[in-house]
């Protein structure tokens, strides 16, 4: 798994875009009152449910995996020249 130059900060992305795209789904109030490791198990688990990436195999399912799941996502949806991604 490669580790990406901003990783923390493309994760902390994910999760905003992710929280926002959960909200335009239904899910009010998804980011109040949960734990980070939480946050980032219900987020990708969501994006998983609704297609938007492909799961990881059940014994590869832990936080990091997920974490690095989510920032290849939000990679993916960052324009080239984005300065997370320089």
């Amino acid at each position: 798994m490669k580790k990406h130059k901003n990783e923390a900060k493309l994760l902390k992305k994910a999760l905003e875009l992710g929280f926002a795209f959960a909200k335009k789904q239904g899910f009010n109030d998804l980011n109040r009152g949960i734990g980070s490791t939480d946050r980032v198990e219900c987020i990708y688990r969501l994006l998983v449910q609704c297609k938007q990436i492909t799961p990881l195999a059940v014994d590869k399912e832990d936080g990091v995996n997920m974490k690095h799941k989510l920032v290849l996502w939000i990679i993916r949806l960052l324009p080239e020249n984005h300065e997370l991604l320089q």
